[in-house]
This record gives structure tokens, C-alpha cells and sequence, in this order.
């Protein structure tokens, strides 16, 4: 009885790190840090020459926004080159790239992922700065200013930008859920960053240093991720700039959002055994500190200590007595409540009914079940590295 008390109160305490107690540990730190170290960033002159480099596949419908807006941000013309590469696209996307002759593209009629389309197209970059971004994100005007500005530091080795859902009413559980876990993801990359490393960046809007791009692995999963972190390994530090950020809509429905995750569970399995260094404390003590407090828990240990906390918990309630009040109790009856309105959430969003107090529960109990079937599906080894895109809403 005592060691199954131990296990649960120490998995317990795992996933409330996990979720809470490891952002709020920051927060209190860098707050006191704040009261002695000023963090202001000095403002420079430096404007490299910069390309935008776009993976995109049957990106038909994104492109002209794209582009327009590309062409929109604020930053001298004849330093911004816009790179294409559209390997397997056949829905019309060269065509209407052809319409914009300053666009470069690279076009191979065979698909073979995301990676080795930016794998081969790296070889035509040829300005210091490289930044990646989707072909359906609207980045904010400054965003490429930001991000330069960062490099002006050489210590920085890569930048991460935010991501920005664009959330409305009428929203699905899907798209309320995800804008609000990007916005505590958000805060907790801010932290990170100030703390000592962003953990790892995402596709949607990030930058390199050109000289320090390594070719990835072409069976990647998780590119963006692998990169970025293979330059904080490498020594030199991913920096976050909330001022960059691309916006873009949320999956159309939970389902197509259950269908990113689970891609994204099976990336960072892989993602973890192909980074040990990072997992290394003598290797680099606070980047091992960040990875696993940020992502390897959430990745490896919560999903698979949330029922096993919910099973000891059931079993201490049993032998205690059904109505005998105890902290056993308090808890089961608070797991109880979590799981039941998640499980609000899924008829909700299934009838119709907007109700987003129930969606933020839904999410998270999506989120950790989406690394149940990617554990699965890595195991397997039946991941395509070819992205099946999940359908987006509108604008």
C-alpha cells in the first residue's frame, strides 16, 4: 500500500510540474531576476540580406494572400527573396506562383516531405538569414525586423516567432482549445527564452543563422523541431521574439486537429531519441533542464501517468471507504469532474453547442490520447514523413 501511495503522489506531482508548477517556477524566478538585470534589448541598425523560404504543397488557396503579404512587410525589398519550394504540388500552386516573378520557386513533381523539400532548397539560399514560415500564415508586418534584430546578437543562433490563432465565436473545440494552450505555450516560450533557450521552434515562423543549418535526417517528422533544437545543441541559443508572429486559423473540427496531434506525438518519440544530447545535464545542465521540464514530460510522462493516477486513486477511494473524507477523496472526485467535462466537451462540440468552459478539458484530454495512438502509430512505423495537412478554418 505505501509504495502505490508513493507512486501516486509522485506521478502527481510529475503532471502538475508538467503543467503548472515548472511555468510558475520560472515566472517567480525571473521576476525576482527582473528586480536586478534589466532585459532590455539594445536596438540596432543590422539588415542582412534575408530570404523567406515557404514549403508548401497544394497550397493553392493560401498563395496570393501569402505572397501579398510577403511582399507587405516592412523591410527593404531588394534584402527580402522569397524561396518556393513546391515539390509534388499539382493543384495549380506553380502556376499561380508563375504570376509573381519575384517569387524563386523550385518545383520536383515527385513528393518526399517537408524536410527534404527544405533539405534541397537550402542549397539556393545564399543570405545570412534564412526564415521559415507555412504557406498559410499571415506573419505581422515587423515580423522580419524583429527577427533580424535578434541575430544581432551572436550568441543567437536561431529565432522562434509566436503563433497566433485566429479564434472566433463560432470556433469548435478544436479552435478554442488550441488558441488558449498556444497562449500559455506562449508565455511559457517567453520564459524559456529569458531563462536561458527557447525549446525548440515552430514551423510556422522561425529563422537560422544560415551557417549552422545541418541536413535532417529525411524520415524526420518533427523538421522545425529537430533543426532548431540541433542549434541550441550545437551551442548557441533559440531566441523568442513575440513581436514576430504568424497568424493562422485553427483546425476546422476536432477531428483534423486529433489528426495533427497524433503526427505530432509520434514526431516527438522520435524527436527525443534523436536528440540525447539535449537530454544530457553534463552536456548543457540548463538546455536538459528546459527540454525535459518543457517537452519530454509532457510528451513521455503525462499521457501515460494520467490514467495510472486515476487507477490508484480509485483503488485508495475503494479501501478508504466511499465516505470517508480524505485527500483521496478531494482528488478522485476532481479527476472525476476533469474527465466528466471533457467528456461535456466532446458532446458539445458534437450537438453543436458552444459552451468553452468545456472545450479547454476536452483539449487537453485530446491531446494526451493523440500520444497514446502516435506512441502506437511511431511503434509501428507506419508515420509517412509526407504531412496528411489538416483542414484549417476559415478566416
Amino acid at each position: 500500500m505505501l509504495i502505490l501511495q508513493i507512486a501516486f503522489w509522485v506521478l502527481l506531482g510529475l503532471v502538475l510540474y508538467s503543467y503548472l508548477l515548472y511555468g510558475l517556477f520560472l515566472w517567480i524566478y525571473l521576476s525576482i531576476k527582473r528586480l536586478f538585470i534589466s532585459n532590455k534589448r539594445a536596438v540596432s541598425e543590422y539588415e542582412p540580406d534575408v530570404t523567406l523560404f515557404v514549403a508548401a504543397y497544394n497550397e493553392k488557396d493560401y498563395i496570393e494572400a501569402k505572397v501579398k503579404n510577403s511582399f507587405s512587410l516592412n523591410y527593404p525589398k531588394e534584402k527580402l527573396h522569397l524561396l518556393w519550394v513546391t515539390d509534388g504540388s499539382d493543384d495549380g500552386t506553380i502556376e499561380l506562383l508563375a504570376k509573381f516573378p519575384k517569387v524563386k520557386v523550385l518545383h520536383n513533381p515527385e513528393r518526399s516531405g517537408k524536410i527534404n523539400a527544405i533539405n534541397r532548397g537550402m542549397d539556393n539560399v545564399n543570405t545570412p538569414i534564412v526564415v521559415f514560415c507555412d504557406a498559410n500564415t499571415i506573419l505581422s508586418v515587423n515580423s522580419i525586423k524583429a527577427i533580424v534584430q535578434a541575430f544581432n546578437n551572436p550568441k543567437v543562433g536561431c529565432v522562434a516567432g509566436e503563433k497566433r490563432i485566429a479564434n472566433k465565436e463560432s470556433d469548435s473545440a478544436a479552435g478554442s482549445g488550441e488558441g488558449i494552450y498556444w497562449k500559455y505555450e506562449s508565455l511559457l516560450k517567453k520564459l524559456d527564452s529569458e531563462l536561458y533557450t527557447t525549446v525548440g521552434a515552430a514551423g510556422e515562423l522561425f529563422a537560422i543563422r544560415t551557417e549552422l543549418f545541418q541536413k535532417v535526417e529525411s524520415d524526420t517528422l518533427l523538421d522545425d523541431f529537430i533543426l532548431s533544437m540541433r542549434i541550441a545543441i550545437a551551442g548557441y541559443k533559440i531566441k523568442y521574439v513575440p513581436e514576430a508572429y504568424a497568424i493562422e486559423t485553427s483546425s476546422a473540427n476536432v477531428k483534423e486537429e486529433l489528426k495533427r496531434k497524433i503526427r505530432i506525438a509520434a514526431g516527438a518519440i522520435q524527436s527525443t531519441f534523436r536528440l540525447t544530447k539535449a537530454l544530457n545535464p553534463f552536456y548543457d545542465f540548463l538546455l536538459s533542464f528546459q527540454f525535459i521540464s518543457h517537452k519530454v514530460m509532457r510528451w513521455l510522462v503525462v499521457p501515460f501517468a494520467l490514467p495510472v493516477i486515476y487507477a490508484l486513486n480509485s483503488y485508495f477511494y475503494y479501501k478508504n471507504g466511499f465516505f470517508t473524507v480524505n485527500i483521496y477523496m478531494m482528488f478522485f472526485w476532481l479527476q472525476t469532474a476533469f474527465y466528466l467535462m471533457a467528456n461535456l466537451g466532446w458532446y458539445f462540440q458534437n450537438s453543436n453547442i458552444k459552451l468553452k468552459i468545456f472545450f479547454i478539458p476536452y483539449y487537453i484530454f485530446m491531446m494526451n490520447y493523440a500520444a497514446w495512438l502516435g506512441l502506437f502509430r511511431y511503434l509501428k512505423g507506419n508515420q509517412s514523413v509526407n504531412w496528411e495537412r489538416a483542414k484549417r478554418a476559415k478566416l
